[in-house]
C-alpha cells in the first residue's frame, strides 16, 4: 500500500539531517514543512529529495498547521497515498519501524493510527532528557492517544478533517479523540519507532515544556469534555489540586487556624508515595517523584494560560523557542 511522509520542523539543525536521512532511506514521497527556520532547513530538506514548504509567517505557527500543510501537499503529489508517517524534525526513524507499522495497519483495518516506542537519544546528558525518556514509555496495546511520531491512515484523517489548526498544544490527542469518536482505534506497538533529541539542559526549558503540557491537557479536555476518554481531565484536576488548592488551604487556612499548615505534609507524603511506586531503593525514583510534583505547578500555570487565552480570544501560536513543542522539550 502507498506510503508518504510528513516532517515538520524549525531550526532543528543536525537533528533534521538525521531525520531526513532516515526518511530518505525509504523510496516514498516526503514533504517537509518549515515554520520560519533561519538555519537552512528548507535547502537541507530539498537536498534529501523532499518537497519543502515554508509556512506563511502572517499566521501563527503551530504543529497542527504544519502537519495539515504537509498532508495537503502529499495528497496533491501522491493522491494514492494510504498511510502517512508523521515525524517531528528532531526525531530519527528507527530501522524496521516503517515495515512493522505498515504491516499492522494492513492487518487491522479498524486502526487509524499506530505508534511505537520513542526514545531519547541522550537520556544521560541531563535529568530533563531522562524524564522525557520515561514519558515516552507508554503502555502497549490499544491507546487513547499517540504523539507527534505516528503512522496514520490518510482516509481516516480526511474523514475527520485532519488536525485542528486552532489548537496550540495537544493537537495529537485532540485528533485521536475525534478518531475514536468516529469508531477508529489508536494502537501502541511494542516496537522501536524513533530516536528523539530533546536537548533539555536547563530547568527553565523543562519548566516551559511541562507548562505547555498543562495547556494541552486543559485545552483538549475543554474540547472533548463529554468524551468517554475525558483526556486531560485527570491531569488538569491533579495540577489544580497540588498547585492551587493545597497552597490555598495551607496559606489561607493559616490565618484561621495554625493547624492548616499541617496540610503541607501532603507534599512529602505524595513524593514518597510516587517514589515507592517507582522503586524507592533507586535514587532515580526520588528524582522522578520530586520533578513530577514540581511539574504539577508548571502544568497549572499552563492551564491558567489556556483559560486566559480563551477568555481573551487569542489565536494559537508558538514562540520561536517552542516550535512544534520541541523547544519546550517538545507536545
Amino acid at each position: 500500500m502507498a506510503l508518504g511522509f510528513v516532517v515538520i520542523g524549525r531550526n532543528e539543525g543536525e537533528r533534521l539531517r538525521l531525520c531526513l536521512r532516515s526518511v530518505a532511506s525509504h523510496a516514498d514521497p516526503a514533504v517537509y514543512v518549515d515554520s520560519g527556520s533561519t538555519d537552512g532547513s528548507v535547502e537541507l530538506a530539498r537536498s534529501f529529495g523532499a518537497v519543502a514548504i515554508e509556512l506563511d509567517a502572517s499566521a501563527p505557527y503551530t504543529a497542527a498547521r504544519g502537519r495539515n500543510a504537509g498532508l495537503g501537499a502529499l495528497r496533491q503529489m501522491a493522491p494514492e497515498t494510504e498511510f502517512v508517517q508523521f515525524v517531528d524534525g528532531d526525531c530519527e526513524l528507527v530501522e524496521g519501524w516503517i515495515a512493522t507499522a505498515q504491516a499492522f495497519l494492513e492487518a487491522h483495518p479498524d486502526v487509524a493510527a499506530v505508534c511505537g516506542r520513542r526514545r531519547e537519544r541522550y537520556p544521560d546528558r541531563s535529568i530533563y532528557n531522562w524524564l522525557c525518556d520515561i514519558e515516552w514509555d507508554t503502555p502497549v496495546g490499544e491507546a487513547v492517544t499517540c504523539g507527534g511520531d505516528a503512522m496514520m491512515r490518510a482516509d481516516a484523517l480526511l474523514q475527520i478533517g485532519d488536525f485542528r489548526s486552532d489548537v496550540m498544544a495537544g493537537e495529537e490527542p485532540e485528533l485521536c479523540m475525534r478518531l475514536r469518536r468516529d469508531g477508529w482505534k489508536v494502537w501502541r506497538l511494542d516496537a522501536e519507532m524513533t530516536l528523539h533529541d530533546a536537548r533539555l539542559m536547563q530547568f527553565g526549558q523543562w519548566w516551559r515544556r511541562m507548562k505547555r503540557g498543562g495547556h494541552a491537557y486543559a485545552e483538549v479536555y475543554s474540547l472533548h469534555r463529554n468524551s468517554p476518554d475525558r483526556f486531560g481531565r485527570k491531569q488538569t484536576v491533579r495540577a489544580v489540586f497540588w498547585a492551587a488548592i493545597v497552597p490555598l488551604v495551607v496559606i489561607g487556612g493559616a490565618f484561621v487556624h495554625p493547624l492548616a499548615l499541617s496540610a503541607a505534609v501532603l507534599y512529602p507524603v505524595q513524593i514518597v508515595r510516587v517514589a515507592v511506586r517507582q522503586g524507592a531503593a533507586h535514587r532515580s525514583a526520588w528524582a522522578y517523584s520530586l520533578y513530577m510534583m514540581l511539574g504539577k505547578f508548571a502544568e497549572f500555570v499552563g492551564a491558567v494560560q489556556f483559560l486566559r487565552r480563551r477568555w481573551h480570544g487569542k489565536r494559537p501560536g508558538l514562540h520561536a523557542s517552542a516550535a512544534h513543542g520541541r523547544k519546550r522539550q517538545a507536545t
